[in-house]
């Protein structure tokens, strides 16, 4: 059949170009994703702290690229000796381990019904960063419950619970355990107070006896091999 005149007839796309089109914008998303992805790793390169507790020592990666404030803010108070001494004051196993509170330093019981309520007056903002969440061993900031501000306060995941993803969007992750897991689980199963042990007036789960932060040390390489996370 001839075409009328002004009618141009339609072209078959063969199936090679169809699927070469799709490679290639494969290709595109693709570089585009891997230059995303690089951006946020390496833009600031991790810094990697050490934690040295009662219990023993383990190694956390923090993040600058997706928590800048904060991990500013965590490794001066880690450099200038704030968290020397303090304790794990809230233990509550299967969820959280926590500690930042500059008035549990020494683990003096005539102190214990104010921990958890101390630490520093800096309010560092919230921060999220859409690949960092509260998984098992991951470290986020904890705050007061009128404010999504941070200060020296912080808390370990203890496990995947739809508890602990629930804190998602309302805590900045900005590090994660790297190394030395077995040491944050004898942190967690630390003993806590119970009626025969504890003044009612103190917090249920607070250790008895206290388990301190004796130091953390920050350090610019890894200490460990960071393929591995909380083994």
């Amino acid at each position: 059949m001839v075409d009328k005149p002004g009618r141009r007839k339609k072209q078959r796309v063969l199936p090679w170009k169809k699927v070469a089109s799709v490679a290639v914008v494969v290709l595109i998303i693709a570089g585009v994703s891997w230059i995303v992805y690089w951006n946020l790793i390496y833009k600031a390169p991790p810094i990697y702290a050490q934690f040295n507790t009662t219990d023993g020592s383990f190694e956390v990666e923090l993040y600058p690229a997706c928590a800048p404030q904060t991990v500013s803010n965590f490794v001066s108070l880690a450099n200038s000796g704030f968290y020397n001494g303090l304790v794990w004051h809230r233990i509550i196993k299967g969820f959280v381990i926590q500690t930042g509170d500059n008035g549990t330093r020494g683990g003096l019981n005539s102190t214990r019904a104010t921990w958890g309520t101390g630490g520093t007056a800096a309010t560092i903002p919230l921060e999220l960063c859409g690949w960092l969440h509260n998984y098992e061993g991951y470290v986020a900031v904890a705050h007061t419950s009128s404010s999504t501000n941070g200060g020296s306060q912080f808390y370990i995941n203890l496990s995947n619970s739809t508890a602990n993803l629930n804190l998602d969007g309302s805590y900045t992750v900005f590090g994660k355990v790297i190394s030395g897991w077995s040491v944050v689980q004898a942190l967690a199963n630390s003993p806590v107070c119970t009626t025969s042990t504890c003044n009612p007036s103190w917090p249920a789960d607070e250790p008895y006896p206290a388990v301190f932060v004796n130091s953390i040390v920050i350090q610019g390489t890894s200490p460990v091999n960071s393929t591995s996370t909380t083994a």
